[in-house]
């Protein structure tokens, strides 16, 4: 980004993609700021871009065999775009106390509560993530979506074979249950709760990519 030019949406997205990172929602904090950086005129929540990321992040340093390289990743991609804006990097990894990340997401009309009390995205469905976050001083109007939901048969209800993710929220216990026995399908492709939301279908994450993050989950 040239520093002398006034920071657009186009500008931010295309430094974005060069890392494989998109803009999944953004919002005006306004008054009070909400706990935000002083100064945040522009709060916009950052994700994986496909396709392409998986293979991406895997050529990075940080894929190194040490742990949590997704984090360390995600740490010093957007901690250095962030001092290149002049901007302040919040991530939702790394407490307690957490960021808010799940309230952001509610904020920027892009993202809502699911069928199965799973955040879903308006284009990647119960497949959303979020890497980082950009507390910006300039003012950009981020665009918002449809609720995905309201035209959907919501076969995410019943997808889950174990019965632990559904109407009535999520059991853990019985996932991992599950995951012990019979859940090889989960465990190598993702869960099939999340696979099932049609919103998510054009999004193009590999399966390997939700596998690596179900056996993190079910160390």
């Amino acid at each position: 980004m040239n520093g002398e030019s006034p920071l657009t949406l186009a500008d931010l997205g295309r430094d974005l993609a060069l890392h494989h990172l998109e803009i999944l929602g953004g919002f005006a904090p306004g008054a009070g700021g909400q706990g935000l950086p002083p100064g945040t005129r522009t709060l916009v929540l950052l994700g994986p871009k496909e396709p392409g990321f998986w293979p991406h992040l895997q050529a990075q340093p940080e894929w190194d065999g040490a742990p949590d390289p997704v984090d360390r990743w995600s740490r010093r991609v957007i901690g250095r775009l962030a001092c290149d804006l002049g901007a302040k990097a919040l991530f939702p990894f790394g407490g307690p106390p957490y960021q808010p990340f799940t309230r952001w997401a509610l904020r920027t009309g892009r993202c809502w509560d699911s069928p199965v009390r799973l955040l879903v995205h308006d284009r990647q469905g119960l497949m959303v993530s979020f890497r980082g976050a950009l507390a910006l001083r300039e003012a950009l109007a981020v665009p918002v979506g449809e609720k995905p939901c309201d035209s959907c048969a919501r076969p995410c209800l019943a997808a889950c074979p174990a019965g632990a993710l559904g109407e009535g929220g999520y059991d853990v216990p019985a996932c991992h249950g599950w995951l012990d026995t019979m859940g090889g399908d989960c465990l190598q492709g993702g869960c099939l709760v999340r696979r099932a939301c049609p919103a998510g279908h054009a999004y193009a994450r590999m399966p390997e990519q939700s596998a690596y993050h179900m056996r993190q989950f079910h160390k």
